[in-house]
């Protein structure tokens, strides 16, 4: 189908909220106009948000990357190290990880991402042992972190199901699960870059045994590593199945390979109109899922701003700490103030959110925009410098 009056009918249908097929995704992808294609993503947005489509909301969190030990060893990773490289692997102590929560809140965090490699020797009750201490020292902190892989691996070295083990953390204080881990969900692809992963299906089957536990989740794709413009769309497909029957994801976000220091050899990143165009045919295909979010971390804060025309409801994160992709080359950093600029530039009403998007404060007045350039992204890595570790890490070997 590529017959512009054609795609335009699609457009149409999917602009008013009706669904579309994988078929006409593709279709839409690979040959709708550009402009039109964001037209009919935002007329999407504006009709979902009807009453706040004038809003476009940010959070302020901090990843806390608690160990690089890893033994998926993913393709695409550079941050990982293997766990008997006793030189350039590390775990971050109790205290440490409490003194980053501390700081987050004194510059107004509400969540933390608490993501790191898949050690051999963290069991659920390694989760549950920190995620009660958070809670404990911190209870008004929202811990949105981990994945399925995680799950599937902490399952795996405890000897628990995934249930158990889904069971288990959330007691002990976790409140949602990150969409980590999803990177690519078809089995061509992720058999190509994270083949000591579980399946795609394994990462959908453990989220919905999540969602059915009320435990919420969003979900991610991680783009330009070499899959198809039909992977891409049957990734989202998966996604979308899955939410048919839980409604647990609260939000999609793709994002864009980063290609330093990893084993991608000869690999480049998905173009800056890839990834608009994939925002776009998310609006449209993710017609169950709520939010769609923007990725100025790997894509450049003005691409980011630009996904705001383009469907996205939402510009993501001030993380106070990222580690994992900058070990791969991301370098965007951005402060308060630029994120609620970027935002109102793009003729939107900037809010900060809550992990479950209510808003908790709307800058609807310039002269009201908070003051402290403190909450600063910190886009680099700050687990080794120099090939000398920080203090704060504790250097580990696991045989």
């Amino acid at each position: 189908m590529t017959d512009q009056a054609a795609l335009q009918s699609v457009l149409d249908r999917a602009a008013a909220g009706g669904r579309i097929t994988k078929e006409e995704a593709l279709d839409l992808y690979r040959h709708a106009p550009l402009h039109a294609l964001g037209q009919a993503a935002d007329a999407a947005r504006r009709l979902r948000y009807a009453g706040t489509e004038h809003i476009a909301t940010y959070i302020i969190e901090r990843n806390i990357n608690y160990t690089n030990v890893c033994v998926t060893a993913c393709k695409f990773c550079a941050f990982y190290a293997a766990p008997k490289d006793t030189k350039k692997g590390w775990s971050r102590d109790l205290d440490d990880i409490l003194r980053r929560c501390a700081e987050t809140v004194e510059l107004g965090g509400t969540q933390i991402m608490f993501q790191g490699g898949h050690h051999p020797d963290y069991g659920v009750e390694y989760y549950e042992h920190h995620f009660s201490a958070i809670k404990k020292a911190f209870p008004q902190l929202v811990i949105h972190s981990l994945g399925a892989s995680e799950v599937d691996h902490m399952a795996r070295i405890s000897g628990v199901s995934a249930e158990e083990a889904i069971r288990r953390i959330h007691a002990a204080g976790l409140d949602s699960f990150a969409g980590a881990g999803a990177e690519l969900l078809p089995e061509r692809p992720r058999k190509a870059i994270a083949p000591l992963k579980e399946s795609g299906e394994r990462w959908l089957e453990i989220m919905e045994i999540a969602h059915k536990l009320g435990v919420e989740s969003t979900s991610t794709m991680l783009m330009g590593t070499g899959e198809t413009n039909a992977e891409r769309i049957e990734h989202i497909a998966m996604i979308r199945d899955t939410q048919d029957r839980t409604g647990g994801f609260r939000a999609f976000i793709p994002y864009t390979y980063q290609p330093e220091n990893n084993h991608l050899k000869g690999r480049t990143q998905a173009t800056v109109f890839e990834y608009l165009r994939m925002i776009a045919i998310a609006r449209l295909f993710l017609d169950n899922i709520a939010h769609i979010q923007g990725s100025w971390l790997t894509v450049g804060k003005e691409a980011g701003q630009l996904s705001l025309h383009y469907g996205a409801d939402d510009l993501g994160s001030i993380m106070l700490e990222e580690n994992v992709v900058s070990s791969a080359g991301a370098r965007h950093r951005s402060n308060r103030q630029e994120i609620i600029d970027l935002i109102r530039k793009a003729d939107r009403v900037p809010a900060q959110r809550a992990t479950t998007y209510e808003h908790l404060l709307v800058h609807d007045d310039p002269a009201n925009d908070p003051v402290d350039d403190r909450v600063v992204s910190h886009i680099s890595s700050t687990a080794i410098e120099g090939g000398t570790a920080h203090p704060e890490l504790k250097l580990i070997s696991t045989n």
